[in-house]
């Protein structure tokens, strides 16, 4: 059995359903185009930070003379840190978890110097789903105002490896 070419005039020009379900198609497309620089730049749904160059040692250093300063206890031996309102904070990601815990008030602002100390991860601060990649050789700093309290879980959301599934870190809020 061999591949046989169409006949001659196999084509017919769109009709009917057809015709309508092409033309919401491109009307959604249309829609869809005009909407995403929209929401890009009202819908506050984008992270405005700052983003500067930085070792993996210079950022642990950081971080851990943060902790040391402004530890208030300790979970399943990971500090819990409470930085004052208003200062920065940092937090560090490393195969496979996050360091420290922070602890925030609820109606106060933080910047929040984040950075990897290996490879990729992915910040993802659940239930909320505020999502924000984490690279090695930048400190992010992200400007946070807590306006709920509870605990919230921090998840890597970009695979880094066999541990992947257990890297998660907390935000306390209250």
């Amino acid at each position: 059995m061999s591949i046989q070419p169409p006949d001659k005039n196999w084509f017919r020009a769109p009709e009917g359903a057809e015709k309508m379900w092409i033309g919401i198609a491109l009307v959604w497309c249309f829609a869809m185009s005009l909407m995403m620089p929209y929401w890009h730049f009202r819908g506050k749904q984008n992270a405005r930070g700052e983003t500067y160059a930085v070792s993996a040692d210079d950022f642990w250093e950081r971080t851990e003379i943060f902790v040391k300063d402004n530890q208030v206890g300790e979970i399943d031996g990971v500090p819990v840190v409470e930085p004052a309102p208003g200062s920065d904070a940092y937090l560090a990601s490393r195969m496979w978890y996050w360091y420290p815990i922070l602890k925030l008030r609820q109606g106060e602002s933080y910047r929040i110097h984040m950075s990897s100390l290996d490879i990729n991860h992915g910040f993802s601060l659940q239930p909320l789903n505020i999502n924000f990649q984490v690279l090695p050789g930048y400190d992010h700093v992200i400007t946070m105002t807590p306006t709920t309290t509870g605990e919230f879980a921090i998840v890597c959301n970009e695979f880094c490896g066999i541990g992947h599934d257990r890297m998660i870190g907390k935000i306390i809020v209250e």
